[in-house]
């Protein structure tokens, strides 16, 4: 009976059910093996050699597969179909020959399968072969760059950069992206042009809407119209002329549907349609892929499996008719330059099962399933028909013309089915003119052009494809029908998950495997934040980016890292040998790490303050030097680091002790001067934890002045008291904090007042060792709470602690039970949203909302959670020993 390894429990329980009591099917839990985080890991002296370790959760798999061995000698490796996959069952046969659980007589075979179903999962088990080395050895060469690249760089920027807290060979390329897209909007300068639009009738009494193209005979430019007075002369050129249709153009179009998904293209749409992270997407797919509903989620390629088209074509058929299926088979040919990832394109296993069929409970799985089968049968669907019509009205003279334009759908086709998202507004193009004929008059229409705009939300005002919009600012006719709209030229958006994945794709860095954990780390990392979507620099991430443009340029080179990937796919092609491509990179890496090492700190901010002084010191409205203290005015501003990043301070400190952010004087609203009280300047400040208002100056005498931070409801600013709207009063009541409610009939004070976690009330009796904290639901109950109602809480609190504490622990929600028995669910904590089970509790990422968590990935988490938890009731000594050895290898790099 052959023992069978995968890498995850849900799959082994997925080809169990296919291979039956013959087989013995058992989880890795993932990689079982890695490089222990201390120098020498790789010997960079001995060829490269690199040493690993079975990790302190991997034991107990790796023990329980080579008792299994005991049983049955044969050992079946059946991981993922990609090189991450191909170097796990590496792994597993090394560390269990390390072990002597394989024997010079075992048979040790490795199969692979795109899909997990019984026809896929039975003809892999007829095809077996041994691990493909080439693979493993393109696995080995990343690993040991990554290594190489973090273990060597991470501990430069920890020692030169106060904050900063790691470099990665694809991560730092990737954040690079992100800083230079906000420094070209930071750099921005918005050019302003008008639009001229007419509202005309037919003699039927059907309006339509035309914009102007020609005027004085001449065709227009975007940028033609540059001024208000030039659209006003535009707008009384129109509205003075008598206009007739000049000419109909109808003209039969047609619109293909697109390849089915890859993984970048399945994390894009996903962002686009549901607002779906990277991770989040790559987690659904997961679980659905080891559920058996699709093939295999991490691939460059977009082919499909004959057998699949012509099941698709079949079902087509079966739920649209004959006309939905084109007379052949649409080809879509791979992308990809390296043959490893380039494995079938993701898709439903059966082309019948919709999601409505589909036995899960999750509902991103449900959706992302539903988006994956919906591409997949559009894509071998016929395609769309259209009739685009051009429609160009003018005057007799020629002066002046305008044009309509739009398009009508003679055929749906695949668009019955399903339609690509856009990153983009969509055109205004789309909508459809009614009858117009040529040579008939062209009206001024009744109704109020300006009135239309606003009923429709003034589609003028959103981005279009062009990348323009209205600000309001408009002109318009005496009879109402014609209007000029001011515009101005938009920055380059800021990159959403989905755009960064398609930017690293364009510039061919990172590879399907790696796009989801790259930007997950760099938020991680607080070098960038997510807001609606859209990925922020933070400071330290510009500053981190900055020092390695100036110092390791080469290194975080977006052709570099495309040709250092490329090569990695040869690889794994066998055209390259894994070793000279490690030796010829440390040569050149390791000289820039010595040369960088022998900086000072000072030397390093002076570089950076150079290179970032356009962002740091714009000029001032009033022309003085942008580089003079705005508080003391005598000493010059300087880039600065801390431990939560840089900010610019001046330059007599201690004497003057003004800092800001590196974003600039007053950016975001923070670090400004509300106002007076008692003689105090209140200040709005941005601290380590967020903005925050302070009376008065630090100063020698009073080194702490009273601070307080704004008030948030949940993760959000509570309204009307953000950095952008707090007032002077609201501040100065936040200073009275801690308030005194009043005093206890036992003795003490019971007081509220804002903590990190949210509001509260305390008090303390002289007999007590701690105080009792309540917590309250409103954050203004800090400033309106009065003593009867804070006297029956505290009471409450003081009396039934557990029965408080059991109150507050309502599950958010409930996800179902942990395989080994009991609740699983979410719970709102003091320090965020949570899952829980059992004594295990596990904080929520950032970028997953309790309402959207699933039971795979609590479970994930908890899992993590519990491997810490472990590891740290090991034995003291090993602990204090290892804390030594890593003490001394940081002083030796």
């Amino acid at each position: 009976m052959p023992v069978v390894v995968v890498e995850s429990p849900a799959k082994a329980k997925t080809i169990n059910k296919y291979l039956g009591s013959d087989y013995t099917v058992l989880a890795s839990y993932g990689h079982v093996r890695d490089l222990p985080p201390k120098d020498g890991s790789v010997d960079t002296d001995n060829e490269f050699d690199m040493k690993w370790e079975v990790g302190n959760d991997s034991r107990k798999h790796v023990k329980a597969i080579a008792d299994a061995l005991k049983e049955d000698n044969a050992l079946i490796l059946a991981t993922d179909p990609d090189r991450e996959g191909e170097a796990i069952s590496w792994h597993l046969q090394e560390a269990l020959t390390k072990r002597r659980s394989i024997k010079k007589d075992t048979p040790v075979s490795r199969v692979t399968f795109n899909a997990i179903t019984k026809d896929a999962v039975a003809e892999a088990m007829r095809n077996p072969r041994q691990v493909d080395m080439p693979l493993v050895e393109a696995y080995l060469a990343r690993r040991a760059l990554d290594y190489l690249v973090g273990f060597n760089l991470s501990p430069v920027l920890w020692r030169k950069l106060p904050g900063a807290r790691s470099a990665g060979r694809v991560q730092s390329v990737c954040l690079r992206l992100i800083v230079e897209r906000e420094m070209e909007i930071e750099a921005f300068n918005p050019q302003e042009y008008w639009s001229v639009r007419a509202l005309l009738t037919t003699p039927r009494g059907q309006d339509f809407e035309a914009r102007l193209t020609v005027l004085g005979g001449d065709k227009l430019d975007k940028f033609d119209l540059g001024t208000e007075t030039a659209a006003e002369l535009a707008v009384q050129a129109v509205a003075s002329r008598t206009l007739t249709i000049q000419s109909v153009e109808a003209k039969p179009a047609s619109r293909n549907p697109s390849a089915p998904f890859m993984t970048s293209t399945l994390q894009q749409e996903a962002s686009r349609k549901f607002g779906m992270g990277a991770r989040q997407t790559m987690s659904a797919a997961q679980r659905l892929y080891e559920a058996g509903y699709i093939t295999y989620m991490r691939t460059d390629g977009i082919d499909m499996a004959p057998e699949a088209v012509q099941a698709a074509r079949a079902e087509i058929e079966t739920r649209y008719g004959a006309d939905y299926v084109p007379s052949s088979p649409r080809i879509y040919k791979n992308k990809a330059k390296n043959a490893q990832e380039a494995h079938e394109c993701i898709r439903p296993t059966d082309m019948s099962r919709d999601a409505g069929q589909l036995r899960v409970t999750d509902e991103d799985q449900r959706k992302l399933y539903d988006l994956i089968w919906k591409r997949t049968l559009a894509c071998q669907m016929a395609g769309a028909r259209l009739e685009r019509t051009t429609v160009d009205v003018g005057s007799d003279d020629r002066q002046v013309m305008l044009r309509a334009t739009g398009q009508v759908v003679t055929f749906d086709g695949f668009m019955r089915v399903y339609e690509e998202g856009r990153d983009d507004v969509v055109d205004e193009d789309d909508k459809r003119l009614p009858q117009i004929m040529q040579g008939e008059p062209a009206k001024f229409a009744a109704a109020s052009l300006a009135a239309q705009f606003e009923k429709a939300g003034t589609r003028a005002a959103q981005a279009s494809s062009e990348g323009m919009r209205s600000n309001g600012a408009a002109v318009l006719a005496s009879n109402e029908s014609v209007l000029a709209l001011q515009h101005h030229t938009l920055p380059p958006p800021r990159y959403t998950e989905a755009t960064l994945v398609k930017k690293m794709e364009e510039l061919g860095i990172g590879r399907p495997s790696t796009y989801a954990s790259v930007i997950t780390t760099i938020q991680d990392r607080e070098y960038v934040r997510k807001d609606k979507n859209r990925l922020f620099p933070e400071d330290k991430g510009r500053i981190v980016t900055i020092f390695l443009l100036n110092f390791f340029r080469q290194y975080v080179g977006y052709e570099f890292t495309a040709n250092l990937e490329a090569q990695l796919d040869d690889v794994s092609a066998g055209e390259r040998d894994y070793k000279d491509l490690l030796g010829k990179f440390w040569r050149d890496f390791s000289a820039a790490i010595s040369e960088t090492s022998e900086l000072r700190i000072t030397e390093v901010l002076d570089v950076l303050d150079d290179a970032l002084a356009p962002q740091l010191y714009p000029p001032r409205e009033d022309g003085t030097d942008p580089r003079v203290c705005p508080k003391c005015g005598a000493g010059q501003l300087h880039l600065k680091t801390s431990r939560t990043g840089g900010f610019v301070g001046c330059g007599n400190y201690p004497e003057c002790n003004y800092t800001r952010p590196i974003s600039g004087e007053g950016a975001e609203g923070y670090e400004r001067i509300l106002g007076e009280d008692n003689g105090d300047e209140i200040h709005l400040k941005s601290g380590r934890f967020g903005p925050y208002v302070q009376r008065g100056e630090a100063t020698p005498e009073n080194k702490k002045p009273p601070r307080s931070s704004l008030p948030k409801q949940g993760r959000e600013f509570l309204p009307g008291w953000g950095p952008n709207e707090v007032t002077l009063e609201q501040a100065i009541t936040l200073l009275t904090l801690p308030r005194e409610i009043g005093p206890h009939p036992e003795g003490g004070v019971i007081s509220s007042n804002l903590g990190r976690f949210g509001p509260y009330i305390m008090h303390q009796l002289p007999n007590e060792e701690k105080p009792v904290y309540a917590n309250l639901k409103e954050t203004l109950d800090v400033f309106e709470i009065g003593m009867n109602r804070a006297m029956e809480m505290i009471t409450e609190k003081r009396n039934n602690p557990g029965r408080g504490r059991r109150a507050a622990a309502k599950p958010l929600k409930e996800l179902g039970d942990h395989p080994d028995g009991g609740a699983v669910n979410v719970f709102d904590g003091r320090y965020g949203p949570y899952v829980k089970w059992e004594k295990v509790n596990a904080t929520l990422p950032k970028d997953i909302e309790p309402a959207n968590v699933t039971l795979e990935q609590a479970l994930a988490l908890i899992a993590e959670k519990a491997t810490k938890k472990g590891t740290k009731k090991k034995a003291p000594a090993k602990k204090t020993a290892a804390k030594k050895t890593t003490k001394k290898t940081a002083d030796k790099s």
